[in-house]
């Protein structure tokens, strides 16, 4: 009795959402016909539409100079395609992005191509919305964004260019379309399930959980289970692109996951609707393809490479996992090494942090490094540019002697190529894009430095304040040259193109 119950209980929830989902089917033709309209389209019936699901496509960092290199690319080489950029950026508007997409990465985008559905619901993958179970509640919260987004406009190909692969089951089964994907930063890793699993503590695993043998325990239960339908997720992807080495080898990892336990429960009812819904696992891509970020090298290649200024540079969002606060503390060390560095004299050095400030948690951190600068008595030699425009940022760049990045695991680095195609030396922390793909020997030679704490980040930039002239020109012009070689905006299309979308339309 109860069993049928609750078998009737699920079939009418069943029965219900696949009556919305062909009731946003039957809408969309209407809702496309609309936005062509809107846009001025002619022949409508002969375009296609690519949708990107980028919820904070304002934000102005690297991720969103990914998103507007991208659509610039196919306004320019595919005139019959029309891109919609699925923003939660609901106070602003079209005209108004265009602007600042410009303003801040000097990348034009024609209005008669692109187009925004603004969703209601970003708060929902907000981290402040979820203080527990973050990662699984944000995921959640991307599948009802992305929800409200298809009940807008489903578009001809979907592609996630912010890394929520949540909604790639959601998009597959709502729109019955092609998902593609561009990754910047794995959700979850191979390597955060062996960190809670050996117990050690990091950015992702607290001290109070990787003490408890209980927590810990848990936690990995909730990883493993994350890690399985994160997995499942990228799976129903036709095709993957990532930013570097270090995402690459992450997500091909993830890819090849299997979980035999789990694997043995989905074959049981309810849970085997699961693969009877999605696509077989052998048509889903086996590895990741690298596409460099698109960097903005030829403006900045054209900067003296001598005469620079002592100021280290930081160019990065105020986001906690960018760590600041190690950056200062870098710098703290330095003065306190080489006295000579301090006051206003000829041989003083200053660090500039430039960045942007998203919302209230971001300005929330601006204050605290201002605290933080006083505390360690530097606030004389420090600058914060928050959301500084474009020329602003070429104008430090074109200044500045040291670029700094100190986040661990950095995904890939366009601020560390932009160092180095402005002639910049790069200081920055060894692991991730920086290590692997970035600050790499050009001729045998050094292009930058790696440093791992406080101090060996001020001994590096004591070393380069302290390099001959004929030494100093020679490694600005080995950086620059390895920058605009590899991470130009023309390689990254290539790339782009090279990834098979178009196939998908």
């Amino acid at each position: 009795m109860i069993l049928g119950l609750v078998a009737f209980a699920i079939g009418l929830v069943a029965a219900a959402t696949i009556g919305q989902i062909l009731g946003v089917r039957r809408r969309n033709a209407s809702q496309r016909a609309k936005l062509l309209s809107i846009l001025g389209v002619e022949q409508a019936e002969t375009k296609r539409i690519v949708g990107f699901f980028h919820p904070y496509c304002n934000a102005g960092g690297g991720g969103e100079r990914v998103l507007w290199a991208a659509i610039s690319a196919i306004q320019r080489k595919e005139p019959d395609v029309v891109s919609v950029v699925y923003s939660g950026d609901t106070d602003t508007t079209k005209d108004k992005i265009i602007e600042k997409v410009k303003a801040r990465f000097d990348i034009e985008l024609s209005p008669k191509t692109l187009d925004f559905v603004f969703l209601e619901s970003r708060y929902l993958v907000e981290d402040s919305t979820w203080p527990r179970f973050t990662l699984l509640g944000q995921s959640i919260g991307s599948m009802y964004l992305v929800w409200e987004a298809m009940t807008y406009l489903i578009p001809d190909l979907f592609i996630d260019t912010m890394g929520y692969a949540f909604t790639f089951p959601v998009v597959s089964l709502v729109g019955n379309i092609p998902v593609g994907a561009y990754v910047h930063y794995p959700t979850i890793s191979t390597t955060m399930l062996s960190r809670v699993k050996s117990r050690t503590a990091g950015v992702t695993n607290s001290a109070g959980i990787s003490s408890s043998a209980i927590l810990s325990t848990g936690k990995l239960l909730y990883y493993r289970l994350f890690m399985y339908y994160y997995a499942y997720s990228l799976r129903q992807a036709r095709f993957i692109m990532v930013n570097s080495s270090w995402t690459k080898n992450h997500i091909d990892s993830i890819l090849a996951h299997t979980d035999p336990l789990l694997d043995a429960i989905h074959l049981l009812p309810p849970l085997v609707l699961l693969e009877i819904l999605s696509r077989k696992r052998s048509e889903c891509p086996k590895t990741a393809q690298i596409a460099y970020p698109s960097c903005d090298t030829r403006q900045m290649s054209v900067f003296p490479l001598a005469g620079r200024e002592r100021v280290i540079l930081s160019i990065a969002q105020f986001r906690p996992e960018k760590d600041h606060a190690a950056q200062l503390r870098s710098f703290h060390k330095l003065l306190e090494a080489h006295p000579e560095y301090g006051g206003q004299g000829p041989s003083s050095a200053k660090l500039v942090l430039v960045g942007g400030s998203r919302n209230v948690g971001d300005a929330t951190r601006v204050e605290e490094l201002r605290l933080l600068a006083k505390e360690l008595d530097i606030q004389d030699q420090i600058e914060f540019v928050v959301n500084a425009s474009y020329p602003q940022v070429l104008n430090w760049l074109s200044r500045a002697s040291i670029g700094l990045s100190t986040m661990v695991d950095e995904h890939f680095g366009i601020n560390v190529v932009e160092f180095m195609a402005a002639g910049v030396i790069p200081v920055a922390h060894a692991s991730g894009g920086p290590l692997l793909d970035i600050i790499v020997p050009l001729d045998r030679q050094p292009t930058g430095y790696h440093a791992t704490s406080p101090e060996t980040f001020a001994e590096a930039f004591h070393t380069v304040f302290n390099l001959s002239p004929e030494a100093d020109i020679a490694m600005r012009q080995r950086a620059r040259t390895w920058a605009v070689q590899k991470f130009s905006a023309e390689e990254f299309e290539k790339a782009w193109d090279e990834s098979g979308w178009r196939g998908w339309l």
